[in-house]
């Protein structure tokens, strides 16, 4: 993979001796994902391919541009998975874009956020530098936080090269049950459920139906899945599935979609004229007219965030303008990693 380092390494020194902004591309999936993209596109998906696995030592370090799907099938033969259930989207996710995404789905919750499981990276800046921090083992700390900076920042501060993660035994025992009830019941029922020992690995209302998913050994879920009652979904149901990637009917591309970040017991809101919940009610999904002015003093007043994830037909849609202080500080660290501001420049803020 030496010719494609020094490849990439070119690409970007020139670019950033030309003050050449570039577009880094890995799989495409999630392109509609913060401000709209701009600059010559710099593909990455080429750099991929399995570094170094250890299935007892649950570790895994691969190049970012290796499809998602590949190292999933590659953990499955292991009996192992990536706890925080990443989205495919479209089905042309790597590995890359999950990180630099900083996305879980449906387990997310449960099973933690990409940055809790990252534990090292290599990554080329945007001089061209390649630089490692972290490593491959929990204990291994030093420039642990400058890793996990990387979870989220969408390319803006460095084009990831390989990551190190720590992977966990898939639990032997799955189902969902699913209770018919309406909203404000179903909320209750996870709060209620929450406080205990419940095997929970996804919680979601959806068409007043409560799908709560269950994840352990086989005697734990049965009997929990006994207990909570309802109906048992078939065993090979693609729901949690169709849910993490957005291909249920409710999220039409075609339409603007929020996501809100809400405390559970949070009422519903008014700008929730259509809405999905998911992670037992903390996040929620959202189809609405409001302006986007609006939705966000409303959700504010609750002490939540909106964000617009989606405009329509899969258009980009812009973040949320960041308080002055943390404004400074991200410029702060995208100035150390890349100063003449080329990598993915404007995509999480305002250059």
């Amino acid at each position: 993979m030496g010719d494609i380092t020094d490849t990439l390494r070119q690409r970007v020194e020139q670019a950033a001796a030309d003050g050449r902004p570039l577009r880094l591309v890995g799989g495409g999936s999630k392109t509609f994902l913060g401000n709209p993209m701009q600059g010559e596109l710099l593909e990455l998906g080429g750099h991929s391919g399995l570094v170094s696995y250890e299935p007892t030592e649950l570790v895994l370090t691969a190049r970012t541009g290796t499809p998602l799907r590949d190292i999933e099938a590659l953990l499955a033969e292991q009996g192992q998975h990536l706890s925080f259930d990443p989205p495919h989207f479209d089905g042309g996710a790597t590995l890359g874009g999950v990180i630099a995404s900083g996305l879980g789905g449906p387990a997310r919750p449960w099973g933690g956020a990409p940055r809790d499981v990252l534990l090292g990276t290599k990554l080329m800046d945007g001089q061209g530098r390649v630089l490692q921090f972290g490593g491959q083992v929990m204990k291994n700390v030093a420039g642990y936080d400058v890793a996990r900076l990387q979870a989220g920042a969408l390319g803006t501060l460095g084009i990831l090269l390989e990551v190190s993660l720590k992977v966990l035994p898939r639990p032997p025992k799955s189902r969902t049950q699913v209770l018919e009830m309406p909203r404000d019941r179903a909320l209750a029922r996870m709060r209620e459920l929450a406080r205990q020992p419940v095997p929970l690995t996804g919680a979601c209302h959806h068409e007043e139906r409560l799908y709560l998913r269950l994840a352990g050994s086989h005697a734990s879920v049965n009997a929990w899945g006994q207990r909570i009652g309802g109906e048992r979904l078939a065993e090979h149901t693609t729901f949690w599935q169709r849910l993490r990637d957005h291909q249920l009917e409710f999220f039409d591309p075609h339409s603007a979609l929020w996501r809100l970040s809400l405390r559970p017991n949070a009422p519903r809101l008014e700008c929730e004229q259509q809405s999905l919940l998911d992670w037992a009610g903390a996040q929620r999904w959202v189809r609405t007219e409001w302006p986007e002015d609006r939705i966000r003093a409303e959700v504010a007043q609750y002490g939540g965030h909106a964000e617009l994830f989606r405009r329509g037909d899969l258009e980009a849609a812009s973040f949320q303008a960041m308080p002055d202080a943390l404004l400074t500080l991200h410029r702060r660290l995208k100035q150390r990693f890349d100063p003449h501001n080329i990598l993915n420049p404007g995509r999480l803020f305002d250059a």
